[in-house]
């Protein structure tokens, strides 16, 4: 359960924080105003509160394998939701990210 506790929350957490990117970029670049960057604002208080619920109890581990669950998560949503077509060097990159987060968060540690 801790593991699919874990794994749930990554994911929780990247749709928070990419949409805060998505968000602001919308506002700003996309000319949509303020209430879209304020969306951003709100997802970030939601990443932030959200990555403190990780089982493990060490910042810099979450923290650090996380920054492979944004890489991958945000060739998702380019995919999903700005129709963005990754190559192969994309993927093979998000696959390492994600081989990264298992060994750091999930290797048997004694």
């Amino acid at each position: 359960m801790t593991l699919v506790r874990s794994l749930v929350l990554f994911v929780l957490a990247a749709l928070a924080e990419i949409g805060v990117a998505w968000l602001v970029w919308q506002g700003i670049r996309e000319h949509r105003g303020l209430l879209w960057i304020a969306g951003g604002v709100i997802a970030l208080g939601v990443y932030g509160f959200v990555a403190t619920l990780q089982p493990d109890a060490h910042f810099g581990r979450i923290l650090a394998a996380y920054g492979g669950v944004f890489v991958a998560g945000s060739l998702a949503w380019g995919i999903i939701v700005d129709k963005f077509q990754p190559d192969r060097w994309d993927y093979i990159g998000a696959a390492i990210c994600l081989i990264g987060v298992a060994v750091i968060m999930y290797a048997p540690r004694g």
